[in-house]
Formats: structure tokens, sequence, C-alpha cells
């Protein structure tokens, strides 16, 4: 029909004057039935000219040279072999620019934070803190002495750590990894703490326990990404592993570990080896309490290999280091360390949260010893999607759930989001989720929605804080080292998204002629691995920085 030398509508008015004129003159019948399928064409062809510009403009000239280039990303051999939904809309007026599957579903990886980040500001606020207390059934004496528990009271806080904050171009740390812990101490000690005669327990039973969303895979739990989830978030659970090898061959390496206290959560095999060999490890799954046994071999002479382990018992590691930081200081402790969980989360038949029953009436608070406060709420959503830290997320998803009903599970937390996605202006029905990070591979949702809520976030008074958030292409964060050297870096702010065999990026595109657009891009089923199945994403993202904008003879809808 592109080949048509007259106006469609212009043609379809006289198509259907003839039609209606046809009982005052009789033509000849095969002139009418020329003249008529004439008309059915056009029509139709019509119909479709009108339908593609309310889709948004494909007849721009920007968009046909972004889908030129678009069919050249998606035509790459592992690309072709995959799943795609793409959206594209303008960001001012709403209007479609281009779309492909946007209602399909995909698995959205950590697209996933998404809206677990914007569920969190919209309901705590911005500016919302979390507080870690060191406390007890009763005050100091003046002695100093404290007659029972100190416990450590987690909160959900998700920087208990020496991460830098606020979190500029990449993630660093700055002292020890039991900073705030040690922080804690000096006050506790500030304050007149000499002895106490009770334990040092760990109490993260302000969630329930349940370290684990259910669809998370088993070979994910070992490494940091998987880390269990807890109320006490001690150095993202993380257990950073230093093995040096021995002298000789045949001996065994020397193996320490951030925290030293989590020196005792894993098992360890490992030989140091001739030279000349390269150091080799895994990590097995093996029965017991301490389920993580780390194997392999590391050649005489090597320098010393550091691995990251999720730590699979942040509880009892931080009651253990901070008994051990409080000794440190002078602090005799009569009991020993340990943790409170609180019982497993419980739901109903259709997977709702059952609440809590009231609260009783008001009874004397626990006696506060240290409060230790985090920072704003928008600076843990940063360092979540800057870096795409799956625990961070998971903790929001929980935090709200408690915050709003009482109880800190999965259920309540997706429950809260699912209400809040409506209000939102997302699809009905078009996201399903089942954790707060992504990592699940149950996970779906469809570009429309993620782009709805991306359009929902920018309209809000915190959103341009929130965009900034995200990851910049070319300059930080999980895009730092993609579109390097390109158009489209610093002109791209979108959150990433990976598992095996998934990829995804939105968020916010500014192209060259100025204009911003918001977009989500994933593909599924595809077989690569590492940077390389990142390329035709990538290429999509360039094409939008530079072909897409208002020009010359462009009407934006």
């Amino acid at each position: 029909m592109d080949a048509l030398p007259y106006n469609l509508n212009t043609l379809t008015k006289s198509c259907v004057l003839t039609r209606e004129s046809r009982r005052a003159t009789r033509p000849k019948f095969a002139a009418m039935a020329v003249l008529l399928v004439a008309c059915v064409v056009l029509s139709a062809g019509a119909r479709q000219q009108n339908a593609a510009r309310r889709a948004g403009g494909v007849t721009r000239a920007d968009v046909a040279r972004f889908r030129s280039r678009l069919n050249a990303a998606l035509s790459e051999t592992h690309a072709a072999r995959a799943n795609w939904g793409i959206l594209i809309v303008d960001r001012e007026t709403g209007g479609v620019i281009y779309a492909q599957n946007a209602d399909h579903f995909f698995t959205p990886a950590s697209n996933a934070k998404l809206f677990t980040t914007t569920l969190a500001l919209a309901t705590l606020g911005p500016d919302y803190r979390f507080h870690t207390t060191l406390e007890s059934e009763g005050p100091l004496n003046t002695n100093g002495t404290l007659t029972g528990d100190l416990i450590l009271v987690g909160r959900g806080d998700p920087d208990l750590s020496n991460r830098k904050i606020p979190y500029s171009a990449k993630s660093e740390r700055d002292g020890p990894i039991e900073k705030i812990l040690a922080e804690m101490a000096d006050s506790a000690v500030a304050k007149g703490l000499r002895e106490v005669q009770g334990d040092i327990v760990a109490d993260d039973s302000y969630f329930p326990y349940d370290p684990y969303p259910a669809d998370w895979s088993v070979g994910d739990l070992f490494f940091a990404f998987g880390a269990p989830v807890s109320a006490i978030a001690f150095n993202d659970n993380v257990v950073t592993v230093h093995i040096q090898p021995g002298a000789n061959a045949g001996e065994p390496a020397m193996v320490v570990t951030e925290p030293a206290a989590a020196i005792d959560t894993f098992s360890h095999e490992i030989a140091t080896v001739q030279q000349g060999a390269s150091p080799d490890f895994a990590v097995v799954r093996q029965p017991g309490p301490n389920f993580l046994l780390l194997r392999g071999t590391i050649p005489v002479g090597h320098s010393a290999e550091r691995l990251d382990l999720a730590m699979t018992s942040p509880a009892e590691t931080a009651a253990v280091t901070l008994k051990q930081l409080l000794e440190a200081r002078g602090v005799r402790v009569v009991g020993t360390a340990r943790a409170r969980h609180a019982p497993p989360p419980e739901t109903t038949p259709a997977g709702d949260p059952i609440l809590p029953p009231a609260a009783p009436a008001a009874t004397p608070g626990p006696f506060v010893l240290v409060d230790h406060v985090s920072q704003p709420l928008i600076e843990t959503v940063r360092i979540t999607n800057k870096v795409s830290n799956n625990l961070h997320a998971e903790l929001l998803l929980r935090t709200v759930g408690r915050e709003k009903f009482g109880v800190g599970s999965v259920a309540a937390g997706l429950k809260i989001e699912r209400d809040f996605l409506n209000s939102a202006g997302v699809p009905d029905g078009d996201v399903v989720l089942s954790d707060g990070s992504g990592l699940s591979r149950e996970d779906l949702v469809t570009p429309r929605a993620v782009v709805a809520l991306l359009q929902y976030a920018a309209r809000q008074t915190w959103g341009q804080d929130f965009i900034s958030t995200l990851p910049i292409a070319g300059v930080d964060g999980t895009l730092q080292n993609r579109m390097n050297n390109t158009r489209a870096a610093g002109a791209i702010e979108a959150k990433t998204g990976e598992v095996q065999h998934v990829r995804g990026l939105s968020g916010f595109a500014t192209t060259l002629p100025g204009e911003t657009l918001v977009f989500s891009i994933f593909y599924n089923n595809n077989p690569q691995t590492g940077i390389a199945s990142a390329a035709p994403i990538d290429a999509i993202a360039e094409a939008m920085v530079e072909t897409l904008g208002n020009n010359a003879g462009a009407k934006k809808k």
C-alpha cells in the first residue's frame, strides 16, 4: 500500500460516496465490481494507516530509522532465536513510539527491583530510616553491670557494613567489615557498660524466619547474590574468604574470613599443590547445619585468592562478632552469643499473609542503650538499584509488609505491592512476582507494566531522585562498563536484569534532540552468557538515543 500515489483517507471517502450513490447510477457490473474491490482494499489500508498513527506515529522518519537499526540488532544469530518484548514511549506525552510483544510475559530478573524500590518509596517515603538497637530488660546499674541479656535488635537495615554512603560512581568500603557494630559497641562502653551478666543475643525476629524465598534455585544459595534474608543484615550477609597456599605441596591452605566470626559457618577442604597449576575452587552442598563446603586447590607461591560466599547464619555471626568487640573493649560477658528468630511466616491456602492479632495493651518497653539510625531510604534504594543488590530488595519488600501489616513476610509485602500497582496505573494482571529481587525464575512481568510503573514514578515528588538511583550507561553501577564510547553513554538511566538465559533493561533514555523516552526491553531464552549476551540490548539502546526524537515532519501524539 505504501506505493499508492493517493491519500488513503480521500480515496476511502470517494469509495463510500460511490457505494451510496449506486442506486441512482447503474454502471456496468464489471466496472462496479472493480470499484468495490478497490474500495475494500483502500479502506483496509486507511484503517491500517490510522491504527499505525494511534499506535505512536509509525510514519515518523526517526521511527523508520530506529526500526532499521532494531531489525539489524535482532537479526544477530543468537538474538534472532530469543523471545523479545519491547515498549518505548514518549515520557512527556505517553505516546507509544515502538512496541513489540509489549503485553507478553517475560522473566524480569533484576528489573523486578524497580517494583520493589518504587513500592518502598511510595509507602515508606524517601526519608524513612531503619533503627538497629542494643537493648535490655533494664538499665545498667551504677557499676556498669547489665543484669540479663544484651540484645542486638535488627529491623531490616540493609547497610550494617563498612559501605560508603551515599553511593558515588562505584561501591566503596571504608574501614573494617564490622564498622557499624564496632561503633555500637563503642557507644555502649561510652554509656558505662562494663559487664553483661547474660548472653549477647542477636534478635532478627522483626521478620518471620524465612531466609530463602520459595522459588530461589538451590545453586544460588552458595553465593553473595543468594545471601539469606534476615532482619540483621551483617555485611550484606556475605563472608569474604581469603585463601593462601601453604609452604609446601600437600599442606592445607590457610583460610581467613571477614568477618572473623564467620570462619565456623562453612566447611573447607583446600590443599596446596605444586607450582604451575591454577587455583581451582568449588562450592558444594553437604548435610548438616554448615551446609556449604568449599573445596579446591591453590599452588605453592601463588598470591592469595579471594572469594565471596553467602553468610548462612547472619544473626549468629553478628552475635559472635558483637561479643568479640565488647570483650576487646574490656566488657566482661558472662554468657554466650546466640540468635533469636521468629517462627516462620503463616499464609492462607491462597497465599495471603495471616496477620498478627491486635497488639496487647501498652507494656513497659525495653531499655535502649544504643540506637543506630540508617541513612535515608533513598540512599538504600540507590545502592539497591545501582549495584543490583538482591538482599537489599528483599529487605525492602519485607519492611513494607512489617510497617503496613505488622508482619514482615514476603506474602505481606507482595499483597501490599499488588494493591499499590493497581493504584499506580499498572495494568491489572501484568505483574506476577514471588520475591522482591527478581532472583526467582517464577517472576513474570510485561514491558507495558514496567513502563507504566516508571511513568508513575517519574510523576512523583521523589521521581527525579528515584531516576537518579538507576545505573547510568558508561558511568556507574551495573552499566558502568556498557555502552562506553557511544552516544548512549550518559544518556541511558536504566535498571539492568540478568539471570540465566534472561536479559532486561528498563528505564529512561535522552535522545540526541533532547527528548526523554521511557522504555522496557526484555529478551528471554538466549543461550549466551557473559557480556556478549548484553550486546543486542545495548545496540537497541544506542539506536534509541541516536535515531529517535522530534524532527522535521514528525508529530507528537
